[in-house]
């Protein structure tokens, strides 16, 4: 005989994972500037500090060092990251945000916050919202190591 709470869990496992996939497909289609999914998780990873290599971001997105050789040519050919030697290892390059690049990847971000209160916004009510943001804190809390 199987746990009422396990199956509770396991539906409530099931449709978590569906609602933030949906949510992060459609965050993903508010991106200024027409960069691919993985030139802006690149960009962003640069920007916020993660990483500074195209090896570094390539262990973090779980790519092999060529595709991501690829994505970073291609986000610098756009002017967005410049690339430096790596003044403690000349065979490392250290790549940077350009201004254009900081401005296109805090854009998206403000562009996504604004479509996502927009639309909390115009389809819940005060009492949904409230249990969205309740939501939210629990997973943070699931989130946390």
């Amino acid at each position: 005989m199987t746990d009422p709470r396990s199956d509770l869990a396991a539906r409530t496992a099931n449709e978590v994972r569906v609602a933030v996939g949906r949510l992060h497909r459609r965050l993903r289609l508010v991106n200024e500037g027409g960069l691919s999914a993985s030139q802006s998780s690149a960009l962003a990873r640069i920007v916020k500090g993660e990483a500074d290599t195209a090896a570094a971001l390539a262990a973090l997105d779980g790519v092999r060092q060529q595709s991501m050789a690829a994505t970073v040519a291609a986000l610098e050919q756009d002017g967005l990251l410049v690339r430096s030697v790596d003044p403690a290892d000349g065979r490392r390059s250290i790549l940077r945000p350009t201004a254009e690049g900081e401005a296109l990847f805090l854009g998206n971000r403000a562009a996504r916050q604004e479509w996502l209160s927009t639309a909390l916004r115009e389809r819940l009510d005060d009492a949904e919202l409230a249990t969205v943001l309740e939501a939210a804190a629990l997973l943070q809390r699931l989130t946390e190591r």
